[in-house]
């Protein structure tokens, strides 16, 4: 049976493409108005767009970032206490597959007995030198998580996955996940966001042959209860093949 740690799903209100009304009105009205309000309408868009906040000015930040300016990446570090509490000796080999995924394995670094690597699936180029320090020693990789990840089979006791998979069409979904759980010799997590239902991630999870982890499921559960944590993601306990 599937199931995910309980969280709140929220809605965004999109808001109206402007002068919308006015451009489907059945009043009657001159051509030359009618022509100057989709002028101006079109204007306004592409001034939207460009300004950072349209499908032309989509970056990094904006990639990195779920519903309600939330980032899945930054739930991982919130939740390090609790994966290590459900995963025990398998917490001792990590990598983590996420945007800012530096951030994470400098966390991961600083508990006891936890070796990290990370995957950066994005540009660097605002990183700072830490960053593009761990990058040149190798513990930091810069790849596109659409082909096979540079590692081989089960190379890592626990991978986690954060804000990498939401953006994936289906095709490059049904390659990375299977490349994820590849990697991983315990299990594999993701922190997903809530722009997708659970059925529309099991059918991804079924289609390519990974169970829920049911133990670490409840070990999860349990110590996220004790410690009143209540993840704004969607996370995901998967066993790895074997």
């Amino acid at each position: 049976m599937w199931r995910q740690v309980s969280s709140t799903r929220r809605f965004v209100d999109t808001g109206n493409f402007p002068f919308a009304g006015a451009l489907h009105s059945k009043s009657r009205s001159s051509p030359l108005l009618s022509v100057g309000l989709i002028l101006l309408g079109a204007f306004l868009l592409i001034a939207y767009a460009y300004s950072g906040h349209g499908i032309f000015g989509g970056n990094k930040e904006a990639l990195n970032r779920v519903e309600g300016d939330f980032s899945c990446t930054l739930e991982v570090q919130r939740a390090i206490p609790i994966l290590k509490k459900a995963y025990g000796d398998s917490m001792h080999k990590v990598l983590h597959v996420g945007p800012d995924t530096c951030s994470v394995v400098f966390q991961l670094l600083k508990e006891e007995e936890t070796e990290a690597w990370g995957v950066e699936p994005y540009d660097i180029e605002d990183a700072d030198a830490k960053c593009k320090n761990a990058i040149h020693k190798g513990i930091v990789r810069v790849a596109d998580i659409k082909f096979p990840l540079p590692y081989r089979s089960k190379s890592f006791s626990l991978v986690i996955a954060s804000d990498a998979l939401d953006y994936l069409s289906p095709k490059y979904l049904n390659r990375t996940l299977p490349e994820l759980a590849r990697v991983a010799s315990d299990g594999l997590v993701i922190f997903a966001g809530q722009n997708e239902e659970l059925s529309w991630w099991i059918r991804f999870f079924v289609q390519t042959s990974l169970d829920e982890n049911e133990a670490a499921f409840k070990k999860f559960e349990q110590a996220a209860s004790k410690r009143s944590y209540k993840p704004a993601c969607q996370v995901f306990h998967l066993n790895p093949y074997h």
